[in-house]
């Protein structure tokens, strides 16, 4: 993962009260890339390369992530997403980016729609892989989505990242099940699967991938006892393209996308289960250059 192997460097910006960790690459128009769970900035490692030929490419841990500092939950909870997006905005402040393209998948997808919203004129455009977003409502709760939303309940319990992290095997047996589970094939994330326990096992990195759903479980309690709410649309020119094969997050479930973005575009992306950037990058890449380039 050396800078010089790659062409991409480490960095690291104060932003919003503490120290985020980026990777960039590339010159042009600015495109952030949001990781989700279980990832770290190194999912992006296939695209990273490819989108630096077009644009200024900037892939950080999300705090609690990687090599960004891990604050713990706020007081409330639920305040992390608004932190999360106030860390993103800091990072675009301190890199001098007045307007970006975002690019989210799972976690980030939650960050890039709460950006969006509450910051329309710093977004060029919205890309999103298997997005989380409020049209989804009480069908987390249909017999085929709660036997696979488990971990989501698992990831609260205050013992839940000791025990993961018990050892480097548990760890890895853990990770694995995600990994393989929510691919399309068993077995796409082999080459990098040290590389991701690795990251896992430092010292905080679990707990603070398990604090993100113990920050969104109010938001998510309420949506599954009300269903999906009314809010306004993001006006953002949005892209989604969508796995096929999530069993997570159900390509189905993308029906209702026009309650919430005025102004969209859906493509399902077969071959591909949760993980779309990472084991179709192909494809992925061309359509986020197709995208922001057409803007």
């Amino acid at each position: 993962m050396a800078s010089g192997a790659t062409g991409w460097s480490h960095d690291h910006v104060e932003t919003n009260g503490i120290r985020v960790h980026y990777v960039r690459q590339g010159a042009g128009e600015p495109l952030v890339l949001l990781h989700g769970w279980p990832e770290f900035w190194y999912v992006w490692r296939k695209n990273i390369g490819p989108l630096a030929e077009r644009f200024d490419v900037i892939a950080p841990d999300l705090r609690g992530f990687g090599e960004s500092e891990k604050p713990g939950l706020p007081d409330p909870p639920g305040r992390l997403r608004d932190d999360l997006v106030e860390d993103l905005r800091g990072l675009a402040d301190a890199l001098g980016l007045e307007k970006i393209g975002i690019v989210g998948h799972d976690v980030g997808s939650f960050v890039a729609q709460g950006f969006a919203a509450r910051y329309p004129e710093r977004v060029g455009g919205l890309f999103f892989f298997n997005c989380v977003y409020p049209g989804i409502g009480r069908r987390w709760l249909e017999p085929d989505s709660v036997t696979e939303i488990w971990y989501q309940s698992f990831h609260q319990q205050p013992w839940a990242a000791d025990l993961v992290g018990s050892s480097r095997e548990a760890c890895g047996i853990y990770l694995k099940h995600f990994l393989d589970h929510w691919s399309h094939e068993p077995g796409t994330f082999d080459e990098d699967f040290e590389a991701w326990v690795d990251n896992f096992m430092r010292p905080g990195n679990l707990q603070g991938g398990f604090d993100w759903y113990a920050g969104a479980a109010e938001a998510r309690m309420k949506m599954m006892r009300e269903g999906a709410p009314d809010l306004p649309k993001l006006r953002t020119p949005s892209f989604f393209l969508w796995g096929e094969s999530d069993p997570i997050l159900k390509v189905r479930w993308a029906d209702r996308l026009g309650d919430y973005f005025s102004d969209f575009e859906l493509e399902p992306a077969p071959g591909a289960g949760h993980f779309v950037h990472y084991e179709r990058p192909e494809l992925a890449n061309d359509r986020i250059t197709r995208f922001f380039s057409g803007l």
